[in-house]
């Protein structure tokens, strides 16, 4: 199988750990891109997304990928569960105001002008024929709030509003690992509206001196590695018929398939390249 690309640096936690335990259950069942689009419903590309990080699986994906596997799919939606909601608050953090522009340098000028003038008001009294009424000055503006300052306090407290969130999180997925019982593992998963696969049935004849399953109307299709459909059932069919069991009559050509072909190839003395070619079919079919 080739090796997953690491996860990017800015992955949450929670997220993080469900993305792995996927990759471990699509690892374990030796499943490719295809084969897992074709078991699911979901196409190929998303799970590359939902695979590399990029993208939250739905909730339906991480069960139907728990059936294929044979796993447990309660603290799979448990995880997933959590991993949501820091996903999106992750998507809403407060954006800082912008500071205040700096006075200018006319505007400082006309302040300690008009101060000058306070000064020599209050040192020779008031002007002959001015009212008798003492003049009022008008206060300077007082300080207003810090600049910045209720935008960090509701950067400081989102922060503090995700560690809290995140220490809960993992305490309950430990605590669900614990306490799992048979009657959860037993749970029945949820219908979802993906197709199932396609099921093939072995009708092993001969048919003008040539053996057939009955699959594929007795095509010799060159097949590889990857490969799906009738004409890979086809060849499974024949090859349980000649003793080697290629796994499950399920029309993917996966690892137990290819090891079956090259176990056959070697056994009738033809090159053990792993590929359904004219010489291998007839060799199937003789």
């Amino acid at each position: 199988m080739p090796r997953s690309k690491p996860l990017p640096a800015e992955l949450d936690p929670c997220a993080r750990q469900l993305v792995e335990r996927l990759r471990r259950l699509k690892d374990h069942g030796e499943l490719t891109m295809r084969q897992l689009a074709a078991k699911t419903g979901y196409s190929a590309k998303s799970w590359e997304r939902y695979l590399g990080g990029t993208a939250l699986p739905p909730q339906e994906a991480v069960e139907e990928l728990a059936r294929i596997a044979g796993a447990d799919p309660v603290p799979l939606l448990a995880l997933h569960e959590i991993a949501a909601d820091t996903w999106d608050s992750r998507r809403a953090r407060p954006v800082p105001q912008p500071r205040p522009a700096a006075r200018t340098q006319q505007g400082q000028r006309q302040q300690e002008g008009e101060e000058r003038r306070e000064q020599e008001l209050e040192q020779t009294g008031p002007r002959p024929g001015a009212p008798d009424t003492p003049l009022q000055l008008m206060a300077p503006p007082g300080p207003g709030p810090a600049p910045g300052r209720f935008p960090h306090i509701a950067l400081t407290a989102g922060v503090v509003a995700l560690a809290v969130a995140l220490l809960a999180a993992l305490l309950l997925i430990l605590r669900l690992d614990e306490d799992a019982t048979p009657a959860d593992v037993a749970a029945p998963p949820r219908t979802t509206a993906a197709s199932p696969p396609p099921s093939y049935a072995c009708h092993i004849a001969r048919v003008d001196g040539r053996w057939s399953a009955g699959v594929n109307n007795g095509r010799d299709t060159e097949i590889s590695y990857g490969a799906t459909g009738a004409d890979v059932a086809e060849a499974q069919c024949l090859l349980r018929r000649a003793g080697i069991s290629p796994g499950g009559i399920d029309g993917m050509f996966g690892p137990l398939t290819l090891r079956a072909v090259k176990a056959f190839q070697h056994r009738a003395g033809l090159v053990a390249d792993g590929m359904l070619g004219p010489r291998s079919w007839k060799a199937l079919r003789g």
